[in-house]
């Protein structure tokens, strides 16, 4: 080896010799160049040689024309003889004191000296080759590699911006002991080109600043989670896909992962609702890995827990319940979750309501029973999220309330939503109230369904606007589905609703469902049809409506609801003429409001027409 190296550096040391002469031309110095060039890749040579040869003779010469030479070609040959030089030569850190401040000079501004973009980039990739095999004795270069990448992280030229995040990787693993000195000086370059319009770009950065972090000052979490979570949103799956790498390894082995768990579980569980079912299986890999691995590190405090860890025997269909680690590691973290969150849900963004509503979802999934003490902060947001005008967010609050029906005591919600219903009676609190009353199982709302068919006919009085009729009608289907047979003790209030619906002029949409609505109650009591339900209650339902006919005009909303009980009950109103004629009596006296008697003239004779199927069925 030491032979081929005497015999290399005979043979260079005329090259070398025209190429330090001041006066030798850009020619001259470019044929020197090209000289060396075809010796030292002519030969074979061991390590120890290559190093013995660059170490003493060429590392000095080359990092000058690399600084100084005027000429790009020189310089670009001088660059490929360095890299050819320290990827062999064994003791590559020996060149650090000289290349690291040519490096510097070339690449840090004010200006940045090296114009060449290629240069630039071949420059960085040098940097690059030092990091990975000079590891620990760069430490003493730290400050200054890191000052290089601050500037090249921001290069003009994407490449350069690409190779410098790799660099930054590169660092933080050549030096675990150290870089966090400096990692944080890193933070605000990488985040200043997170958003780069190339995507390659953006990847990287996510990449190196997962890195820059794990092996750096972990406290640069909080500057950049922002700027993570905008990228979850972004249109590339692959950029997404690193975000999600990288949360989910921060969530795996950050050193103080612990005070990061409820910044960083939002961020992951986010990612379980990616269109992209790569991305989302991602999330979802990591997400039960973080599960077990705190369920480890948590043996003690969970031993009675494991013991007695039986699934909800009514839990919603299709979905596999998340581990236990996971499940603890969410509830644990909600109160300081769910602020944010819910703040999220009124954002002015849609695409930040819609991932909000999704979070939400999963998050209640997650925290099951110990939902119940963040009710009031939970229902207040999902009233105000219910009548969002983007359909996604609705349709996901939707299923989220549904958990509360499935996890939360009846007992808890429902005196919490009636109480809302009653201040302020408004479509969104029905929304929720249906949802919650379609997550519980029958048998928990058993008790409560007459205190529920209160609410109900109470709400009928609410507001005659037809959003909240169509809402209302949603609700008491629900009821009806849930609770079969147990709805017979309130069968009379229903139909009271269900006739107050019917009878608003803006409703005629809906009698259909309406009409749906009472066959479904009229079934689970075993009548025969809504007809039959109309005989069980003719004459409660005639007394309700007919309280104090004296006071009617031909605004009442009884005479709407007087309209419907005696024209849609068909036969039936003839077994109740008692009741029925007395009604007219009162209100057709000359003496009363005539639109009001034109009004139930009106329905007289539309009643006349069939007498027979109608008034005179009993003849």
């Amino acid at each position: 080896g030491s032979m081929a190296a005497s015999e290399l550096a005979q043979a260079l040391s005329r090259p070398l010799s025209s190429l330090q002469e001041p006066e030798c031309g850009r020619a001259a110095r470019l044929r020197a160049l090209e000289a060396i060039r075809a010796e030292v890749q002519e030969r074979p040579l061991s390590g120890a040689a290559v190093q013995e040869v660059f170490g003493t003779q060429l590392v000095k010469p080359l990092s000058r024309c690399l600084a100084g030479d005027a000429a790009e070609r020189c310089r670009d040959l001088a660059l490929q003889l360095l890299h050819h030089g320290l990827s062999r030569g064994d003791r590559p850190s020996e060149a650090l004191p000289v290349l690291l401040p040519t490096l510097s000079r070339r690449l840090c501004p004010p200006p940045a000296a090296e114009p060449s973009e290629e240069l630039r980039l071949g420059l960085v990739q040098l940097l690059g080759l030092l990091l990975r095999r000079c590891g620990a004795d760069m430490a003493p270069h730290l400050s200054e590699v890191t000052r290089i990448l601050q500037a090249t992280l921001l290069d003009p030229y994407a490449e350069v911006r690409r190779e410098s995040c790799r660099c930054a990787v590169a660092c933080a693993q050549a030096l675990p002991e150290h870089f966090h000195l400096q990692s944080e000086s890193l933070i605000k370059p990488l985040m200043q080109t997170i958003s780069h319009q190339h995507y390659r770009v953006r990847v990287d950065v996510i990449q190196a600043t997962g890195a820059v972090i794990q092996h750096g000052n972990g406290k640069s979490v909080d500057d950049v989670l922002s700027h993570l979570a905008q990228r979850l949103f972004d249109e590339i799956p692959k950029v997404r896909h690193t975000v999600t790498s990288v949360i989910g390894g921060w969530l795996l082995h950050l050193r103080d992962r612990y005070s990061y768990f409820h910044k960083l579980i939002p961020l992951l569980l986010g990612s379980f609702t990616d269109e992209i079912p790569e991305n989302s299986k991602l999330a979802w890999t990591y997400w039960e890995k973080i599960g077990l691995q705190w369920e480890k590190e948590n043996e003690e405090e969970l031993k009675d827990k494991m013991d007695f860890a039986i699934p909800p025997a009514h839990y919603p269909k299709g979905v596999t319940r998340p581990g236990l680690g996971c499940r603890e590691l969410v509830s644990r973290n909600l109160s300081k979750i769910l602020p944010g969150l819910c703040h999220d849900l009124t954002d002015w963004v849609a695409s930040t309501r819609v991932k909000a509503s999704e979070l939400l979802h999963t998050l209640l999934l997650h925290t099951e029973d110990h939902i119940t003490q963040h009710m009031e902060l939970l229902l207040r947001t999902l009233y105000q999220a219910c009548s969002d005008e983007e359909n996604d967010v609705v349709k996901n609050c939707v299923k989220a309330a549904e958990l509360i029906g499935t996890f939360v005591s009846p007992k808890v919600s429902l005196k919490l939503i009636t109480s809302a219903l009653e201040r302020t009676p408004k479509p969104s609190c029905l929304m929720v109230l249906t949802a919650v009353i379609r997550g519980s199982p029958k048998e928990t709302l058993q008790p409560h369904v007459a205190d529920l068919g209160n609410v109900l006919a109470e709400a009928g009085q609410g507001s005659e606007e037809v959003f909240y009729m169509e809402q209302l009608l949603c609700c008491v289907q629900a009821l009806i589905e849930v609770c079969q047979e147990n709805c017979r003790e309130i069968s009379l209030q229903l139909m009271k609703v269900l006739v107050t619906i019917m009878a608003l002029p803006s409703s005629q949409h809906l009698t259909q469902k309406v009409e749906e609505t009472m066959s479904a109650l009229a079934q689970v009591q075993q009548l025969d049809g809504f007809l039959a339900l109309y005989r069980q209650h003719m004459v409660e339902l005639l007394e309700w409506v007919s309280a104090s006919p004296e006071s009617w005009n031909c605004h009442s909303p009884e005479i709407f609801q007087f309209d419907v009980i005696s024209t849609h009950s068909g036969p039936v109103i003839g077994e109740a003429l008692n009741n029925f004629i007395p009604v007219l009596k009162t209100c057709l006296q000359p003496n009363k409001d005539p639109q009001m008697r034109l009004k139930l003239f009106t329905v007289l004779s539309q009643l006349l027409q069939k007498g027979e199927e109608s008034l005179n069925s009993q003849g």
